[in-house]
């Protein structure tokens, strides 16, 4: 076993000598962890916190069986330990404490940046999300979890965010002849009027640059839920 500690027991000899420090260190480049870790450590770095809660989701797991040792009031030795009931578990228990702060940003729960810290959303939109996230595997799902990942990310730019809104109307592209049929026809055609010229595309002399980058928030929106009506669409049977 790995253990992030020092081992005190002395009858510990298979285990492996592992200080939490220098695995995190090694991990995100941040000289001086030290284990157990210290607020003041974490203040250092500019967003050293935010990079260690998500190495810790990576090296976390939940031990499913422990035995007590007595000799020298040693304790309990933990064993057999599963990693995504522990990811799972750890993701809940952070997610409590950052829901009560003011950071905006909770843990992935799905999706391709599962464990990584994401922007918080409303409750209809995170639905939206949580159902998109975990259709099967496959081409435009896989797709749609790369934009909501670059969407969402903690550090995601503008630039970031265009990119996410591209990949998502490539998906609806594919798919315009099903929007076409199903849609009004001026309905339709403003999903890409809108990516056309909003300097979202084709970057024409002649598309619109002069507005909010809040206005990237409602197309993003906007366009992952159109593409849950297209799957609904599809879903249907043929009349």
């Amino acid at each position: 076993t790995v253990v992030m500690t020092r081992p005190t027991c002395v009858d510990d000899h298979d285990g492996v000598d592992v200080d939490g420090g220098d695995v995190l260190q090694q991990m995100l480049g941040i000289s001086n962890l030290r284990w157990p870790l210290h607020a003041a450590q974490l203040l250092e770095v500019e967003d050293a916190l935010f990079d260690v809660i998500e190495a810790l989701h990576d090296l976390v797991a939940r031990p499913r069986s422990r035995s007590f040792h007595s000799y020298g009031g040693c304790g309990w030795h933990y064993s057999q330990f599963a990693i995504e009931p522990g990811r799972a578990l750890y993701r809940w228990r952070v997610n409590q404490l950052l829901d009560r702060s003011d950071l905006g940003l909770r843990l992935a729960d799905d999706g391709e940046d599962i464990g990584r810290l994401v922007a918080v959303t409303d409750d209809a939109r995170a639905d939206l999300v949580t159902r998109l996230a975990n259709q099967p595997p496959g081409r435009t799902s896989d797709r749609v979890r790369h934009g909501i990942a670059l969407y969402r990310a903690r550090g995601s730019t503008e630039h970031d965010k265009r990119s996410a809104i591209l990949v998502l109307a490539g998906i609806i592209e594919e798919r315009r002849q099903l929007l076409k049929d199903s849609l009004v026809k001026k309905d339709e055609g403003a999903l890409f009027d809108i990516a056309n010229n909003f300097a979202l595309r084709h970057q024409d002399l002649k598309q619109q640059r002069d507005y909010d980058p809040a206005f990237l928030d409602w197309i993003f929106w906007w366009y992952l839920a159109t593409i849950e009506l297209s799957d609904h669409l599809l879903a249907r049977p043929a009349s």
